[in-house]
């Protein structure tokens, strides 16, 4: 890049038409590239094969919804106080992915890849079950939260990780990455002597380690998966308010706590 030149390599677009990572918007890709598919090019800048796109898929929709959660919550009550900013809602469900719900995926990508460093190859030749004996003992060592293993909720399995991993195995994409988590989370299961399942976001993490992807971005993949999910609980919001509720609920309970004789 020139001094002083702006350019990207991912598009450029002309007074009669728009070109996405060497297609023609227009021509080639609309009407004829789905949303996956679209996803998928702005990451690798080509189309993916049909094993790749359903791995991918697979991947993407896992994260889209799960209810009520903090971050559900946050898009609701945002929209409730701001209904004219639907992009602040969502926004507002987005900041509050963090390690509890969603935000682990990229820390479980940055272990499993440096503990693979090698890209996974030879993976085969690893011993899996030592390696994450290795690793669990030090996070408990330093009283460190484990990524991508355990969840407040699914226990004592996490049901989206065997569904994951089932088509990881029928598309190719079950490696040494997805047996280094699967390793680990029976490690820390049995190094604290209750369940501490793989969750969604370590199964996601094995599988994006799979396919390549760096593990700085991958975050980037369980932000864009849940953005979809919280279009839907604003839509939802808009015909079956519920957060207005919540709010009048926690006002009656506070009033009633600091006046219990008007309760």
């Amino acid at each position: 890049m020139k001094n002083g030149e702006v350019k990207s390599d991912i598009a450029w677009a002309s007074p009669t038409q728009v070109v996405v990572h060497g297609l023609d918007l227009c021509e080639e890709i609309v009407g004829k590239v789905d949303f996956g598919q679209m996803a998928f090019l702005q990451l690798f800048a080509r189309l993916p094969d049909e094993r790749e796109l359903r791995m991918f898929n697979a991947m993407m929709v896992i994260l889209v919804e799960h209810g009520i959660t903090p971050s559900s919550l946050a898009t609701r009550m945002t929209y409730c106080g701001a209904p004219e900013s639907v992009q602040a809602a969502v926004a507002a469900g987005l900041l509050g992915l963090g390690s509890v719900f969603v935000g682990s995926l990229d820390n479980a990508a940055r272990l499993l890849q440096e503990s693979l460093p090698d890209g996974g190859k030879g993976g085969d030749e690893i011993d899996v079950e030592a390696k994450a004996r290795e690793i669990v003992t030090g996070y408990r060592a330093r009283k460190e939260i484990l990524p991508g293993i355990g969840h407040p909720f699914h226990k004592p399995i996490d049901p989206r990780t065997p569904a994951l991993f089932k088509v990881a195995k029928e598309t190719g994409y079950y490696g040494p990455y997805v047996r280094l988590m699967e390793a680990l989370g029976a490690e820390a299961t049995r190094q604290a002597n209750r369940p501490l399942p793989v969750n969604v976001t370590g199964a996601m993490a094995a599988v994006a380690s799979e396919m390549g992807i760096p593990w700085k971005i991958c975050r980037g993949l369980a932000v864009s998966a849940r953005a979809v999910g919280l279009v839907g609980h604003i839509l939802e919001e808009m015909r079956q308010p519920m957060a207005e509720t919540l709010y009048l609920r926690v006002e009656h309970e506070a009033t009633a706590h600091m006046h219990p004789s008007n309760a």
